[in-house]
């Protein structure tokens, strides 16, 4: 009897013990996992952004305000008769 009540403490005991190590591991899976969407969901809105951004310039793309600033940042052309300063500054 006395080896049985041993038996049956260090059952629960053992029980106990299981039950709270799987509890605390899933509440650190349940946060890494809760990281994980909070980057996910910055992500996300990076991205919306940049889509706002795209869509923007593709609606102005056009526009001869747009190509003149592209002609002058990319290409460096520039107006006829027009003056240009050139920083030996940099």
């Amino acid at each position: 009897m006395k080896i049985n009540k041993i038996f049956k403490k260090c059952f629960l005991v053992g029980i106990i013990l299981y039950v709270s190590i799987t509890f605390i591991n899933q509440q650190k899976s349940i946060s890494a996992y809760n990281n994980e969407q909070a980057n996910l969901n910055n992500k996300i809105k990076e991205q919306e952004e940049y889509k706002q951004t795209l869509l923007a310039t593709k609606e102005n793309i056009s526009s001869p305000e747009y190509i003149e600033e592209l002609a002058r940042e990319k290409l460096d052309m520039y107006l006829p008769n027009e003056k240009v300063y050139i920083d030996i500054g940099k």
